[in-house]
C-alpha cells in the first residue's frame, strides 16, 4: 500500500529542472532565496502582481527606466545603458549557470520571464514561471522523468540555439529595438554588457563549477553573437578578468564609475 509517506518522499526527491542552477546560486551567493531582485529559487508559483517581461518593450519601459534614473541619478542615456547591463545579467544568469553546471537551459523568454516594481529596493524583480520549459540534451537523467515543461534537443549544438532564440531573439532583441526607441545608444554598446554578462556569470561560478570557463564563455557569447565584444585577462592574482570592448556608461554619472574592465581608462 502507498503511504502519504512514500508520496511526500517521492515529492521531496523527484528531480527539479533547474535543481543544479539554484543550487548553483545557493553555492555562489549563500541562498537563493534571498536574493535581491531575483524571485525565490527562482521559481514564481503565484503570479498575482507580476507581469510578463514582454511589457518592458511597452508601458513598463518608462518605468524601467525612471527608475535607474532615480537610482543612479543618471541622464537618459547612461540610465538605459545601466538599466540594460543589470537586468541582461540576471535574466541571462539561470541560462548561464544551467548550460555550464548540467546543460540544462531554462528557455528565457519574454512570455515565460516575469517581473514587478512592487519591491523599491532594486531595480526591477525577475522570476521565471513555476512551468517554464526548459532545454536538455538526451543524455540527461530528467530527459526521461516525464516532466511537461522538459524538452529534449538532439545536441549541445541545438541547445545553444535554443537558448540563443529563447534570450535573444524572442527576449533581448525586442527590448533592445524598444529602447532604442528612448533613446540613441549604439547596439554595440548595449550587447557588450550581455557579453561581460555571461562572461562574469561564468567566472562568478568557477569556484562553483570548477572546469574550462573560457571555453564556457566563448561557447556562450558565441552562441549569442557577441564573443568579439569582450576579452579575459589574467589580474594581479592571476585569476581571469574581463575586460570590455564597449562602455556601460557610468564614467557619465554625477559621481563617475569606471568599472574594472571599462574599455575606458581613467
Amino acid at each position: 500500500m502507498t503511504t502519504a509517506l512514500d508520496r511526500a518522499t517521492r515529492t521531496v526527491t523527484a528531480p527539479q529542472p533547474l535543481g543544479p542552477v539554484t543550487a548553483t546560486l545557493r553555492a555562489m551567493f549563500g541562498t537563493s532565496t534571498e536574493l535581491p531582485g531575483v524571485a525565490p529559487d527562482l521559481l514564481v508559483h503565484d503570479t498575482t502582481g507580476w507581469l510578463p517581461a514582454r511589457t518592458l518593450t511597452g508601458d513598463n519601459l518608462t518605468t524601467l527606466l525612471d527608475s535607474a534614473r532615480r537610482r543612479w541619478s543618471a541622464q537618459p542615456h547612461a540610465a538605459a545603458a545601466l538599466a540594460w547591463k543589470a537586468y541582461t545579467y540576471w535574466l541571462a544568469l539561470p541560462a548561464v549557470l544551467g548550460w555550464a553546471s548540467a546543460r540544462r537551459v531554462p528557455l528565457l523568454t519574454a512570455d515565460d520571464v516575469l517581473v514587478h516594481f512592487a519591491d523599491p529596493r532594486p531595480l526591477v524583480t525577475l522570476g521565471l514561471r513555476a512551468d517554464i520549459p526548459v532545454a536538455v540534451l538526451p543524455g540527461d537523467p530528467i530527459a526521461l522523468a516525464g516532466h511537461p515543461q522538459v524538452r529534449v534537443v538532439a545536441d549541445e549544438t541545438e541547445l545553444l540555439a535554443e537558448l540563443r532564440r529563447s534570450l535573444l531573439d524572442e527576449h533581448l532583441t525586442p527590448l533592445l529595438d524598444a529602447l532604442h526607441g528612448q533613446v540613441r545608444l549604439g547596439q554595440r554598446t548595449l550587447l557588450g554588457s550581455l557579453s561581460s554578462g555571461v562572461a562574469y556569470g561564468v567566472l562568478r561560478s568557477a569556484d562553483v563549477l570548477p572546469g574550462r570557463s573560457v571555453e564556457t564563455i566563448a561557447q556562450l557569447n558565441r552562441a549569442l553573437g557577441v564573443e568579439d565584444l569582450i576579452e579575459l585577462f589574467p589580474d594581479a592574482t592571476g585569476k581571469l578578468d574581463v575586460q570590455r570592448k564597449t562602455c556601460c556608461l557610468a564614467f557619465t554619472l554625477p559621481q563617475p564609475k569606471v568599472c574594472k574592465g571599462c574599455c575606458i581608462k581613467s
